[in-house]
């Protein structure tokens, strides 16, 4: 059997909720799986390693994502968009899916380091 989830993601800024005199930026992100594995699995919690620029690091380990445990069959794909509030203008963002496929097994879905960044500040 192969398990196996892709993972990607795609952020973006959201100037009308941030407030950078206050040391508030708001990005939101919307991250696709797919199973391009050949067994079907379940998603049953994750572990996101949030870091700043100025190398703070928050983890944030949860249920399911916004409220949803998905089942993805092979090719399957799920969509779903979240959020992250930061303290500075640009961090990063990466983590890991617990999975279980239909044969019981356990396995983690990587989820790839993704940069958050308020537009113009990596020119």
């Amino acid at each position: 059997m192969q398990y196996s989830i892709n993972v990607k993601a795609q952020p973006i800024y959201i100037p009308e909720q941030s407030d950078p005199e206050e040391s508030r930026y708001v990005f939101a992100y919307t991250i696709t799986l797919r199973n391009t594995g050949d067994i079907a699995a379940r998603l049953l919690t994750r572990h996101w390693i949030i870091t700043n620029a100025n190398g703070e690091v928050q983890e944030v380990r949860g249920d399911g994502v916004v409220g949803k445990q998905p089942y993805l069959k092979p090719g399957d794909d799920y969509r779903y968009t979240s959020g992250s509030i930061m303290e500075t203008p640009v961090g990063s963002m990466r983590g890991s899916y617990q999975m279980i496929a239909d044969d019981g097994t356990h396995f983690d879905a990587e989820i790839p380091t993704f940069t958050l960044a308020v537009p113009g500040t990596l020119n």
